[in-house]
């Protein structure tokens, strides 16, 4: 990772305590959900990487507003090499509240059926053929985008035209690159190696990521009860994971036979508390 706006020099910023390579694929696309001029990227990221003994060290969490400083600056230390930005603009740029970079790693694959799945949202064509049909009362093009297709926008057929060429890539711009672990250099190393780049020794040195206590305080505050502390024995306990995939959650919930409700009381502790204030206010 380099940073390249102090002087518009490239430096090397450290941002892991082990020099680790991860594996990376990177997807470019230059359009929207209704075939406008939307650039952005798409990564395929390993969840760690490989040391220099070619053990792989395992990564719990990524730090987006991290990443997304990071690859801004990287943006504007290349506008200000190739001089198609100044460093006025760059800085009231870096002062807006929203400056058009954002960074979102939220998505995780369990298994390869995952994985294919991402990787093919990764590389969808420009236009859905489906989403497309023709007004022939108006003479428009009608393109359906959105969540179920919901929304539409018309177009002429001269605009539909331009917008689906301003896509077309360059001859020999590359649109799928690979990097580190799945670079092409790098497995055919391990093939003369005879290694298997599928299974790794892997060393889990990294604390796996545990959620801050912010919101048993909230809780704590509004229903004036701990919910970290057991209701049974009256001890204190501990995270022992955080779950974030919503199959696993359901499964958990469909196990243990829970429900849940929209509006529910707070609990007998904060009714009392509350029912003591509403008295004092007439003592």
């Amino acid at each position: 990772m380099t940073n390249g706006l102090a002087g518009n020099k490239r430096k090397k910023i450290v941002i892991t305590e082990k020099d680790i390579t991860p594996g990376i694929i990177a997807v470019i696309q230059s359009f929207g959900s209704r075939i406008n001029f939307h650039p952005h990227l798409h990564f395929l990221v390993t969840e760690g990487g490989t040391d220099k003994k070619g053990q792989f060290h395992k990564v719990f969490q990524f730090n987006d507003p991290l990443l997304c400083r990071f690859f801004t600056l990287e943006v504007f230390s290349l506008l200000l090499e190739k001089q198609l930005i100044n460093k006025d603009l760059v800085q009231k740029i870096l002062q807006w509240r929203h400056t058009g970079f954002n960074v979102h790693s939220k998505v995780r694959t369990e298994n390869k059926e995952d994985a294919e799945r991402v990787g093919k949202y990764m590389i969808r064509p420009i236009l859905s053929l489906k989403r497309l049909s023709l007004d022939k009362t108006e003479g428009q093009i009608v393109y359906r985008y959105g969540k179920h297709s919901s929304e539409t926008e018309s177009m002429d057929y001269l605009e539909f035209i331009a917008r689906v060429t301003s896509h077309i890539p360059d001859k020999g711009q590359v649109m799928v690159r690979y990097y580190g672990l799945y670079a092409n250099a790098h497995r055919g190393k391990m093939r003369k190696e005879e290694a298997d780049p599928l299974c790794p020794l892997i060393i889990e040195d990294e604390d796996p990521f545990i959620p801050s206590k912010g919101w048993a305080e909230m809780i704590k505050k509004v229903y004036e009860i701990d919910p970290l502390i057991c209701p049974k024995c009256g001890g204190t306990m501990r995270i022992v994971s955080f779950i974030e995939d919503h199959k696993v959650i359901d499964k958990i919930i469909k196990h243990l036979n829970l429900t849940f409700k929209a509006i529910r009381p707070p609990p007998p502790q904060a009714q009392l508390s509350m029912a003591a204030e509403e008295q004092s206010e007439y003592i």
